[in-house]
Parts: C-alpha cells; structure tokens; sequence
C-alpha cells in the first residue's frame, strides 16, 4: 500500500490538487479557533495547508513519506509551517484528549482498521473538539469519477454513526455532490459528511 501511494504521490503534479477539500472548507469554522488540528491521511497536504493558513497548529499523518514532502514543500509556498508524520493509521497513537480537531477527508481504510481509528478520534478529541469527514459512499461505485473500487473501504451515514457514537453529530448526511480535486477526483460522486463535536462534560 505504501509503495502505491508513493508512486502517486511521485508525480510533480499534485495528484488531488493544491486547494482544500469543500466539504472541509464549509465546515472549518466549526473548529475552536487557533487550536491543534490532526489531518489524517493529509497526502500531499492540500487540507493542512489549509488550515494552517487559517491559524491552525496542524500535523498531517499519512503513510506516504513521498507524498509528505510535497506537503512541506506546499507549505513553504504558502508561508506556512506544519507538522507531517509518516504512519500507518492501523496503528497510529492519536492521544487522549489531545486535539481541538481532526480531519478525515477521503480517508478510505478496512472497515475494521477505520472503526478502530474512529474509536481512537474520538477518544483523541478535547472536549468541544471537532470531527470533520467526508468520504464515498458504496454508491460512489456506479459513478466511477474517483475512490476505492471495494466496498469494505467505503462508508455510510449508518456506520459512521455507530463508529463515532461518542460525538454530537451536527452534520450527518449521504449527498452526491461534483467533487473536482485533482486528475483522481473529478466528475459527480456520492459522498457521505460528517461534522460532530466531542461533548464538554
């Protein structure tokens, strides 16, 4: 898998794009201003740019060391600075209680690896913090404009509900949308969205 997206990545053109995901651009604010961000599966770091553009502490894990780099350099471009992290989020230590944010955007793991890690996101999340996904769903199949081609590594409102079962979810819906990021996501796709908060206690 490794090898995979390195050989994506390896490319000069970045695979998904330079500007952030919609769905996370919309939703951002719901984020506490000026807090530390976790980007999963951030690649060549187009979503944590972008937030850290907007004042955010941000750390961008992915498993990709190649895809990183360009993270870092895209950073530099835009005067930024982030943190990047080569790791494999089946195994990956999120904290307790660690992050004002995590972001999941097209983060497509085995059902079984991503209901742990969204065990561990929402364990991960201070009190108020804030969960921001969006991925395909097993619908995003009949489009064929982007994603995994099994359905095990795609999801639903249902699941994601039962997985983050911790957060207040403010935002939890099934939508086709036109996702153009990039020469890998372009075209009509279905897409689930979530935006929940860990409650303050």
């Amino acid at each position: 898998m490794r090898t995979k997206w390195d050989e994506r990545y390896g490319d000069a053109e970045y695979a998904f794009g330079t500007e952030p995901n919609d769905f996370l651009r919309d939703e951002t604010g719901r984020i506490p201003s000026g807090g530390d961000v976790l980007c999963l599966a951030d690649g060549e770091g187009r979503n944590g740019v972008y937030l850290a553009e907007q004042g955010y502490t941000v750390c961008s894990v992915d498993l990709s060391e190649v895809g990183l780099e360009k993270a870092n350099r895209l950073a530099v471009q835009r005067g930024v600075s982030i943190e990047t992290v080569v790791a494999d989020l089946a195994e990956y230590a999120v904290g307790e209680a660690r992050w004002d944010g995590i972001v999941s955007i097209f983060c497509h793991l085995p059902s079984a690896v991503r209901a742990s890690l969204h065990e561990r996101v929402v364990a991960g999340l201070k009190p108020g913090g804030v969960f921001i996904l969006e991925a395909y769903t097993p619908d995003q199949l009949a489009h064929e404009t982007g994603g995994p081609s099994s359905e095990d590594l795609l999801m639903t409102a249902a699941a994601l509900g039962r997985e983050l079962s911790g957060l207040d979810l403010a935002v939890k819906r099934e939508v086709e949308r036109d996702v153009i990021e990039g020469s890998f996501h372009t075209g009509r796709a279905a897409v689930v969205q979530i935006a929940g908060c860990r409650p303050v206690v």
